[in-house]
């Protein structure tokens, strides 16, 4: 009678290879499952240009006081988003800040990392200056908005990145 050979560990590797390779795609799946998409919000790019470096300042005698610097070149897209009753953007990041003007109706906005989930209504007329960390924009309003977004990344980078996740102190 034959005794059992031990494995040899050349045909350990494989088996173990393919089981690491099939968690890994798993928990992306995972986490492309968890991001909460767009939905209702239409948007409609309006102009898209490329920025050298730059920085300015503005006068502070003329009653404020504004600086901007981009120490290589950026690329800028301005978009118009218009939002049905109920529409969303999903939970999204930009990689710089994102100047919005809401033209139309209001828009709600939640910060990501902010443990309060606090609400940020923009009504039409005001702006409002996301961070970039991570946001959702939400219509809950009862009638259709619109928005304009001045978006800034770096060149040939995305203007928009969604997140695995939720704010965990929101309830959507």
């Amino acid at each position: 009678m034959k005794t059992p050979r031990a494995l040899s560990s050349r045909r350990l590797r494989f088996p173990t290879a393919v089981l690491a390779a099939s968690l890994a795609l798993m928990a992306i799946g995972a986490a492309i499952a968890i991001a909460s998409p767009a939905s209702g919000v239409t948007p409609t790019v309006l102009a898209r240009g490329t920025f050298d470096s730059f920085k300015v300042m503005s006068n502070p005698d003329n009653g404020g006081l504004f600086k901007a610097e981009a120490k290589g070149p950026i690329d800028v897209v301005v978009r118009r988003h218009e939002y049905a009753v109920g529409a969303t953007t999903g939970w999204h990041a930009h990689p710089y800040p994102v100047f919005i003007t809401v033209i139309t109706g209001s828009v709600t906005f939640y910060e990501y990392d902010d443990p309060t989930c606090t609400p940020i209504v923009v009504s039409a007329g005001h702006g409002y200056v996301d961070s970039g960390r991570g946001h959702i924009g939400r219509n809950e309003s009862g009638q259709p908005a619109v928005d304009i977004s001045v978006i800034m990344a770096p060149v040939g980078a995305a203007f928009r990145s969604e997140l695995a996740a939720p704010n965990p102190y929101c309830g959507f």
